[in-house]
C-alpha cells in the first residue's frame, strides 16, 4: 500500500487507502496467490525433530478449503467463533485461512493458557469449535461441560476422546470450496487483550483489519516487500504481533514465512535459524532482542544477512539500536499499537532519522495525535493521551458483547490507547508510559521505559522493570525490580552502583531510590511486564 518514496513526507503525501467493497482475508492471503502463482512458497516450517517442510500457496488453498468443508460438516458456519489453540504450526495458519473463507470468526488462543484463562475466553465469545493439539485437548476436556456452545474439538495430532482428527477429516473432505462473500466491515477475528488490568476483553476486528495493518508493516520493514524478502518471528501467531504483523501481511504480499516452535526461546538457536533459512526480515519483540543481545559475537558463527528488523511492545534505547546495527547490519525499526488499533506509529530508517527512545511518527493513513482529556490536540512537548481518530481501517469494531467498555475507549471520535506520550517539533511521538504506569515524583512525571532501558545498560542487569511506589514526601519514588545476570551477587555496593548508573545517565530525580532483586519478572503471554503486580507486592 505504501507508495515508493525516499522520505516520510513523500510517502505520506502520496498515500491513499484502497479498501474494496468486497474483501475476505482468506481469499486475499491464499486464493489470490494460488491462482496466479500456485507454486510460490508460502511457508517453510521447521519441525521439532529438525525436519523441514514447505507449503506452496496451492497447498494452503487446498488444505484450507478442505478444513472449511470439515467445519461446515460439523455445523459451523458464518459468524460462528472458532478457537485456534495452537503454537506456530502449518495447521495454525491453515485453520485461520479456512475460518476466514468460511465467514467465521477466528479466536487465537495461546497454547500456554491454563484452563481458567481458556474457559473465560471460550465462554465469553461462545466458541462453537476449537482447533488444538493433545495438550490443548486435555485442557479443554476439563472445562467442556461448562462450555455448552462448544460443538467440536479438532486435534491436529490424532483423535481422542470427544475430539475429531483434523488431518483425517481434511483428507476426506473436498478441496473445492466457495469462500463466503464478505465485506471489509464483516467480523473476522476476536483477539483478547492481555488483561494487565481487569478481565480480558475480546477486541472484535473486521476483515479490513489486515488492510489496515499493511502500511505499518511495510514502513517498519523499510518498504516491505523487496525482492528476496523472507520473514520470521518468534512471536506466537496467537498474538496480534505474530498474526497481523507477520503471517497475514507477508502472505498478502506473497512473501515466504518461516515458522518454528521453540519450546523455550533460545537466543543462539534464533541466530542459527535466521542463517539456516536465509531470513531477511524479522519481527523481534524487545524481550527476544534482550536475550539475543546476551549472545557473544553471533555473526562469527551464523551467516545472517538481514534487510530489516522491526520491534514493538516496549521502547528501545540507544544502546539496543547500536547493538542492532552491529549485529544485524540494520537499524531496528520500532513500531507502536495495541490490540484494538495496531501498527499506527513506526520508525523507518530508510525514510527518517531514528531517534533513540522515540518510537516514530504516525504511519500514513492513521490520524494519530496526543490529546487532553477533552479530546483536544496538544502542542509539541506536552504530555497527554496517545489517540487515533476514527474511522480507520485497522481499528476494532468494538469489544465483544461489551458496549460499555467500547464506549469508554473513546473521547468523541478519538480512540484513546491508554498510553501517554508527547510529540516533538518534528512530529515524532515519544512513549511516556501507560496511564497507570506514569510515576509522579516531587512534581516530575516520569515514564518507566527510559529508566528501564538505562538499567539494562548496566553490565550486571539482565532485565528490569520500574514502578512508582508511595512516598510521603515525594508522592511517589521510583522503585526498580531487577533480574541479575548469572553469577552476579546482589549487595549494597551493587545497589549503589546501579543507582549511580542511572543518576549519571538520565537525571537525579529518575534514579531508583528503591531496588529489589527478583529471580524473574511477571509478564503477560505476549512478553510485556505486568507492572501492576510489581506495584502490589508487599
Amino acid at each position: 500500500m505504501l507508495p515508493n518514496a525516499d522520505s516520510y513526507d513523500g510517502v505520506s503525501r502520496a498515500f491513499a487507502w484502497r479498501v474494496p467493497d468486497r474483501y475476505n482475508i482468506g481469499v486475499d492471503v491464499c486464493d489470490r496467490w494460488a491462482e496466479s502463482e500456485p507454486d510460490r512458497i508460502a511457508l517453510i516450517n521447521k519441525r521439532r525433530d529438525g525436519g523441514v517442510e514447505e507449503y506452496r500457496f496451492a497447498d494452503i488453498r487446498a488444505l484450507s478449503n478442505r478444513f472449511a468443508n470439515a467445519l461446515a460438516a460439523q455445523g459451523i458456519g458464518r459468524g460462528d467463533r472458532v478457537g485456534i489453540l495452537l503454537p506456530q504450526a502449518p495447521e495454525t495458519a491453515i485453520s485461520h485461512v479456512a475460518v476466514y473463507k468460511l465467514g467465521g470468526i477466528a479466536v487465537p488462543l495461546f497454547s500456554l493458557f491454563g484452563v481458567e484463562a481458556l474457559e473465560y475466553r471460550l465462554a465469553n465469545c461462545g466458541a462453537r469449535a476449537v482447533v488444538t493439539d493433545a495438550a490443548g485437548a486435555a485442557k479443554i476436556a476439563q472445562i467442556r461441560d461448562r462450555l455448552p456452545e462448544l460443538r467440536a474439538v479438532f486435534r491436529i495430532d490424532g483423535s481422542g476422546a470427544n475430539c475429531l482428527d483434523w488431518h483425517a477429516l481434511c483428507d476426506a473432505a473436498s478441496d473445492d470450496f466457495a469462500p463466503a462473500d464478505t465485506g471489509p466491515d464483516d467480523p473476522a477475528l476476536i483477539i483478547y487483550t492481555s488483561g494487565t488490568t481487569g478481565q480480558p476483553k475480546g477486541a472484535l476486528h473486521a476483515h479490513r483489519v489486515l488492510l489496515g495493518h499493511l502500511p505499518g508493516v511495510e514502513m517498519s520493514h523499510d518498504l516491505f516487500p523487496q525482492p528476496g524478502d523472507r520473514i520470521w518471528t518468534p512471536a506466537d501467531w496467537a498474538w496480534i504481533g505474530g498474526l497481523l504483523d507477520v503471517l497475514l501481511p507477508a502472505w498478502h504480499h506473497g512473501v515466504t514465512v518461516v515458522s518454528h516452535r521453540f519450546e523455550k526461546f533460545d537466543a543462539e538457536a534464533a541466530f542459527a535459524l535466521l542463517a539456516e533459512f536465509r531470513v531477511r526480515n524479522a519481527f523481534l519483540p524487545p524481550t527476544a532482542l534482550k536475550m539475543m543481545r546476551s549472545v557473544t559475537a553471533p555473526r562469527a558463527r551464523h551467516a545472517i544477512a538481514m534487510r530489516s528488523v522491526a520491534s514493538g511492545g516496549e521502547t528501545l534505547g540507544a544502546g539496543m539500536l547500536d547493538w542492532g546495527r552491529e549485529t544485524f547490519g540494520v537499524t531496528i525499526n520500532e513500531f507502536y499499537g495495541q490490540t484494538e488499533c495496531n501498527m499506527i506509529v513506526s520508525s523507518a530508517a530508510t525514510l527518517m532519522a531514528p531517534k533513540p527512545g522515540i518510537m516514530g511518527r504516525p504511519v500514513p493513513g492513521h490520524d494519530v495525535a496526543v490529546i487532553d482529556g477533552e479530546g483536544n490536540r496538544l502542542p509539541p512537548e506536552r504530555i497527554g493521551l496517545i489517540a487515533v481518530r476514527r474511522p480507520d481501517p485497522v481499528m476494532f469494531l468494538g469489544y465483544w458483547n461489551n458496549p460499555g467498555a467500547t464506549a469508554a475507549k473513546f473521547i468523541g471520535d478519538w480512540l484513546v490507547t491508554g498510553d501517554q506520550g508527547e510529540l516533538d517539533e518534528d512530529g515524532y511521538i515519544r512513549f511516556v508510559g501507560r496511564d497507570d504506569d506514569v510515576i509522579t515524583s516531587a512534581g516530575y512525571r516520569i515514564g518507566p521505559g527510559e529508566i528501564e532501558d538505562c538499567l539494562i545498560g548496566h553490565p550486571a542487569v539482565r532485565m528490569a522493570a520500574v514502578v512508582g511506589v508511595p512516598d510521603p514526601l515525594r508522592t511517589e519514588i521510583v522503585k526498580a525490580f531487577i533480574v541479575l545476570q548469572e553469577g552476579v551477587t546482589a549487595d549494597d555496593a551493587l545497589v549503589a552502583a546501579i543507582q549511580d548508573h542511572v543518576k549519571t545517565r538520565l537525571a537525579a530525580h529518575e534514579y531508583p531510590r528503591a531496588i529489589e532483586f527478583l529471580e524473574s519478572l511477571p509478564m503477560t503471554t505476549t512478553g510485556k511486564i505486568i507492572r501492576r503486580e510489581l506495584r502490589n507486592r508487599p
